[in-house]
């Protein structure tokens, strides 16, 4: 309970860290809001007029404290170019990313947790630097070369699956494989790592020198252990991924979050834009708090120590 509680202390100051920030970048960027809302051709009066209704008159510690207020009522403000509450917004686009974002994480477990245990099981083998070269490959190629390469090759050489667009499985596939070839060579790495690190102790040699089956030394205790960092990494992914998003979706026209907030930023929709970014900070935050639960039910260990 001690640990949850800190948990939750370090990720209120987390959030309100994100809030002064964000504000403050927002007060920094050279585009005019008010002139933003009443457009090129509007007079300077109309300008002063919304400056005033924005209360961006007011000085600026004022601002922040007005704005700070909002966001914990949970009124992220109104979008300029939209004209409708952000909350609102940001919630019609969650289902879509969290989803997005679900599959990717999968996509991640399926190909990297079987890719760092082959690796580990032949270490030094062609098979072992083969499956470290893919990982690194997928890891360092960006996500937008990645993601166009698949559309080429399979929804406009070979149309297998659509070029874009929102709302079946065969939609989801290939944005959900970008995103998780990208990290999976992240989870192999360290699954590997981890293996071997278990299998060269001393207790496995032992229980191997005594006959235990290989299988059973594998599984009851080298990818057990080896398992436990993954738990952090979807925790960080959760978080991680509400920024990822925004190029896959873009990408792939899907309609969640990331393809949000891309088109604010084309249009320098502040509301909004500061919308995501505290959303993707309470993402974060519940990722990691989600991550620390999750350890002392894995390990023992982590609970009574």
């Amino acid at each position: 309970m001690r640990l949850l509680l800190e948990r939750i202390f370090q990720g209120i100051l987390v959030l309100l860290a994100v809030s002064v920030l964000t504000f403050g970048l927002a007060v920094l960027l050279p585009a005019d809001p008010a002139r933003m809302v009443a457009g090129p051709s509007a007079s300077v009066q109309t300008v002063n007029n919304i400056r005033h209704e924005l209360g961006l008159d007011k000085p600026i510690l004022e601002q922040f404290v007005i704005y700070l207020g909002k966001v914990l009522r949970g009124d992220l403000g109104r979008s300029y170019k939209q004209s409708v509450n952000v909350t609102e917004l940001l919630l019609s686009r969650l289902p879509a990313t969290l989803e997005l974002m679900l599959a990717g994480i999968l996509f991640e477990l399926l190909l990297g947790v079987p890719a760092g245990i082959l690796a580990a099981l032949r270490p030094g083998s062609f098979l072992d630097r083969g499956l470290m070269m893919l990982s690194f490959a997928g890891v360092s190629v960006p996500q937008f070369v990645l993601g166009l390469s698949l559309l080429y090759v399979f929804a406009f050489k070979f149309p297998i699956f659509p070029l874009g667009g929102f709302g079946t499985l065969a939609h989801i596939i290939l944005p959900a494989l970008t995103l998780g070839i990208s990290g999976a060579g992240w989870y192999a790495r360290v699954v590997r790592s981890e293996m071997l690190e278990v299998l060269g102790q001393d207790y496995v040699r032992t229980a191997t020198a005594k006959g235990v089956l290989r299988s059973k030394v594998i599984t009851n205790h080298a990818l057990k252990n080896a398992l436990l960092p993954v738990i952090g990494m979807i925790g960080s992914d959760i978080g991680v991924f509400m920024g990822g998003v925004v190029v896959v979706e873009s990408v792939f026209g899907w309609a969640g979050v990331g393809k949000l907030v891309w088109d604010a930023i084309r249009v320098v929709d502040i509301p909004v834009i500061l919308g995501v970014v505290q959303l993707g900070a309470v993402m974060i935050v519940i990722g990691n708090l989600l991550a620390d639960l999750a350890y002392p039910l894995a390990d023992p260990r982590v609970r009574y120590g």
